[in-house]
C-alpha cells in the first residue's frame, strides 16, 4: 500500500486549490476525539437500582479485560495500539485487512508508519507521547489492487494515568470523497457545454499566477496529480496568456431561434475551441478552454511561449468558427471577437490580467468585431488617463483649472483682426496643458460639457467686453464660442447666453456661437426654436467645419445661420508652394470652395476659411471671395494678453 498525505479530494482532473501537502486536523486539548476513535475507558457501572443478571449456570465467566480484548479484535473499525515510537503493539483483524499485509508486528508497524506520514514528524511524535490531545489526518493511499482509497487516520494519545499506548483508528472515507468529487465536478463545470466554468477558470488562473485559490477550494480537496500546472504557483516558461473570446451577435440567435438552439450553438462552439486548444498546445500543456458565462469563452495558456503563440491561437479560433454550424436543424453562421493578453506570470494578478483581457476584447469589438486584438499598454494607458480625466472634469471646473486661449479671425480684405475664437484648455496639475480633443468628447458623454460651456461662454464674453472697453472709438472685436450639441438639448442655452451677456455687458452682436454641421442636421423642434431665439437676440450663428458633414444645403435657408466656416481640409489642398509639407493643388477643391463661397454670399452669409498657413493660400481665398481667414499664418491660439498686444500693433 502506498499513500500521500492530503486534504479532501476533488474530482479527477479538476482544478486545484493552493498546493497542500498535508491535511491536518487537531483536536483541542479540552475536547475529546470523535466517536470513530474509540477509547479504552473503564466500563461504566450500571445505574442505581439496576441489578446485574446472575451468571448463566455452566457458562464460563469472562473478565472485563477479556470482553474488551474481544471487542477490540472483532471491531469493524481498523484499530491498533502504538507505543511511543509508533510501533504496533496490538492490532485488530480489520487493521491487518486494511493494510493488506501480514499480521506480523513488523509489517503492521511499517503500515502504521506509512499511514502516519513523514518519519520524525513532531506532530505525530507529540501525539504518541501524550504531549498533545491527538490528531486527525486524511490520507490518500492505494490498496493491494492499485485502487485509490481515502482514509481518515486518527490518533488518541495514551492515558497519562494508566498503562498502554496510543490508539490508532483508520476509517475508509472513499465513498464520501467520491461524492464530494462529483459535487465539485458539477460545481466547477458549465452544465451546457461541460467546459470548465468561471469558478474553475479563475482557480486555475490563480494557481498559475502564484495566488491562493478561491476560498473553500482546499475544503473540496485537490490531489497533487490533479494540480494544473504541476509546478505549483508558476508556469514552466514563467509566462501566461489569455484569449478572451465573445461571440458576435449571439443574442440575435437566442431571440430568433430560441434558447435551445442557442445552447446547441454554444456546445458546438465549445467543441471547436477545444480542438483548437489541443492543436495549439505546441508540445506543452493543452490550453484550458472555459465558458465564463453567456457567449464568453476563454483560453488560458499557463506556459505561454510568447505573444506569437497567443495570437496564433486566437487566429485559429476565429478560423475554426468561420464554418457555419448546424444547431437543431438550423444552419447558423457566427463570428467572434478576441482580446489577447500575454505577459510574465510573476507579479501578475488574476484580476489585473482579466481586466486587461476584457479591455482588449472591447477594442476588438469597437474595431468592427470578427478579429483579435492584442493588448497595447500605451493604448491602455491612454484609456486609463481618459478615465482619470473623466472623474476629474467637474471638480476641475470648480477649481479653476480651465483657461481660454484665443485665435484671431482676420479680415482677408485688409488684414485686420475682426474677431477671435475662444478655445478652452485644461491646465491639469498632473498631465499639463490639455487641448480640447483630450477632454471635450468625455465632457459631452457625461454631461459636464454643459457646466463647462457656461464657464467658457461667460469668460469669453467678459474678455470681449474688456477689449471693447479698452479700445473706445475703434471697431470692437466679436468673440466666437463653440457650442456642443448637448448644450442645445440638455440646458437652457438661451437663458445661459442672456445671463452671460447681461453679466458682462457685452452687446449680443459681438457674440458668435459655432455649431457643427452634424449638430444642425435635421434641426427641428427645440434646437430650431433655440437657434431662432438666439438669432432674435442679435447673436450670430456659425456652422463650423462646413463641407465635411451631411452638407444638406436645404437647412441653410431654414436656419438662422450667419456664417459658414469652411473645413481646413479644403484650404490645405491650396498649398503648392513647394515648401515642406506642400500638397499638390487639386482643381476640384478650388472649384468646390468657390461654389460654396458663391452660394453663401447669395444667401447673405459670410465665409471664414480655417487652417490658413501660407500667404499664397490667403491670396487664393481672397481671390475666390472668402471673407475671413483663421490659421497659423496670423497666429496660433494665444492668451488674452497676446491678443491685446496684437490689437495695439494694429492701432
Amino acid at each position: 500500500m502506498s499513500g500521500t498525505t492530503e486534504g479532501p479530494s476533488a474530482a479527477t482532473g479538476q482544478a486545484p486549490a493552493a498546493p497542500q501537502e498535508h491535511r491536518l486536523h487537531e483536536t483541542r486539548p479540552q475536547e475529546r476525539p470523535p466517536h470513530d476513535a474509540p477509547s479504552f475507558d473503564p466500563p461504566v457501572p450500571p445505574p442505581a437500582g439496576c441489578e446485574a443478571r446472575p451468571p448463566v449456570p455452566g457458562a464460563r465467566a469472562h473478565s472485563p479485560a477479556d470482553v474488551r480484548a474481544d471487542a477490540f479484535r472483532r471491531a469493524p473499525l481498523a484499530l491498533a495500539v502504538l507505543d511511543r515510537a509508533g510501533r504496533v503493539v496490538e492490532a485488530n483483524d480489520a487493521f491487518a485487512a486494511l493494510l493488506g499485509t501480514g499480521s506480523g508486528p513488523g509489517a503492521l508497524s511499517r503500515g502504521a508508519a506509512e499511514l502516519l506520514g513523514r518519519p520524525g514528524d513532531e506532530t505525530v511524535r507529540a501525539a504518541l507521547e501524550g504531549r498533545r490531545a491527538g490528531l486527525r489526518r486524511t490520507r490518500r493511499v492505494r490498496d493491494a489492487e492499485g485502487r485509490a482509497r481515502w482514509l481518515l487516520v486518527a490518533v488518541e494519545p495514551p492515558r497519562a494515568d494508566g498503562p498502554g499506548g496510543a490508539l490508532l483508528s483508520v476509517t475508509d472515507v472513499s465513498a464520501r470523497r467520491e461524492l464530494e468529487a462529483r459535487v465539485r465536478d458539477l460545481r466547477m463545470h458549465d452544465p451546457v457545454t461541460r467546459l470548465p466554468n468561471r469558478a474553475l477558470f479563475f482557480e486555475r488562473l490563480a494557481s498559475v499566477t502564484g495566488q491562493p485559490g478561491p476560498e473553500g477550494a482546499a475544503e473540496h480537496g485537490e490531489h497533487p496529480e490533479d494540480r494544473w500546472p504541476p509546478e505549483a504557483g508558476q508556469a514552466e516558461t514563467g509566462r501566461i496568456g489569455v484569449c478572451y473570446l465573445d461571440l458576435d451577435g449571439f443574442k440575435a440567435v437566442n431571440d430568433t431561434f430560441g434558447h435551445r438552439t442557442g445552447d446547441l450553438l454554444l456546445t458546438a462552439v465549445a467543441e471547436r475551441l477545444s480542438r483548437v486548444a489541443v492543436e495549439g498546445a505546441r508540445g506543452g500543456r493543452t490550453p484550458l478552454v472555459a465558458r465564463l458565462g453567456g457567449d464568453e469563452f476563454a483560453l488560458l495558456v499557463p506556459d505561454s511561449a510568447g505573444t506569437e503563440q497567443l495570437t496564433s491561437l486566437a487566429a485559429a479560433a476565429l478560423v475554426a468558427l468561420e464554418e457555419p454550424f448546424d444547431a437543431g436543424g438550423e444552419r447558423l453562421a457566427v463570428s467572434a471577437s478576441v482580446g489577447v493578453v500575454e505577459r510574465p506570470a510573476a507579479g501578475t494578478s488574476a484580476t489585473e490580467l482579466m481586466q486587461d483581457a476584457d479591455t482588449t476584447l472591447y477594442w476588438a469589438k469597437a474595431d468592427g468585431g470578427g478579429r483579435w486584438t492584442l493588448f497595447d499598454p500605451e493604448r491602455n494607458a491612454h484609456r486609463m488617463t481618459r478615465q482619470v480625466l473623466a472623474a476629474e472634469l467637474r471638480p476641475a471646473i470648480g477649481r479653476g483649472e480651465f483657461v481660454l486661449d484665443y485665435q484671431p479671425l482676420v479680415d482677408l480684405a485688409d488684414g485686420t483682426t475682426s474677431g477671435v475664437e475662444a478655445l478652452v484648455r485644461w491646465r491639469h496639475p498632473q498631465f499639463g496643458t490639455l487641448p480640447p480633443s483630450r477632454f471635450i468628447g468625455q465632457a459631452e458623454e457625461d454631461g459636464s460639457v454643459v457646466q463647462l460651456g457656461r464657464w467658457v461662454l461667460r469668460t469669453a464674453c467678459a474678455q470681449a467686453r474688456a477689449w471693447q472697453v479698452a479700445r473706445p472709438g475703434r471697431r470692437a472685436l466679436f468673440v466666437s464660442v463653440n457650442v456642443a450639441v448637448r448644450q442645445v438639448w440638455d440646458s437652457d442655452l438661451v437663458a445661459d447666453v442672456a445671463a452671460a451677456l447681461e453679466a458682462t455687458g457685452l452687446p449680443p452682436e459681438l457674440l458668435q456661437l459655432e455649431l457643427t454641421e452634424s449638430a444642425l442636421m435635421g434641426s427641428a423642434g427645440r434646437p430650431l426654436r433655440v437657434l431662432q431665439a438666439l438669432s432674435a437676440m442679435g447673436v450670430r450663428i456659425a456652422i463650423d467645419d462646413f463641407g465635411t458633414g451631411y452638407s444638406n444645403l436645404s437647412y441653410l435657408s431654414r436656419l438662422p445661420v450667419s456664417v459658414l466656416k469652411l473645413d481646413g481640409s479644403f484650404v490645405r489642398s491650396f498649398r503648392d508652394d513647394g515648401g515642406p509639407g506642400a500638397v499638390p493643388p487639386r482643381a476640384a477643391d478650388e472649384v468646390v470652395v468657390e461654389a460654396m463661397v458663391s452660394l453663401a454670399h447669395r444667401l447673405g452669409l459670410t465665409v471664414t476659411a480655417e487652417c490658413v498657413e501660407t500667404a499664397q493660400q490667403a491670396r487664393r481665398l481672397r481671390g475666390i471671395g472668402c471673407d475671413t481667414g483663421q490659421g497659423w499664418l496670423w497666429s496660433r491660439p494665444v492668451g488674452p494678453e497676446r491678443i491685446s498686444a496684437l490689437l495695439r500693433q494694429q492701432g
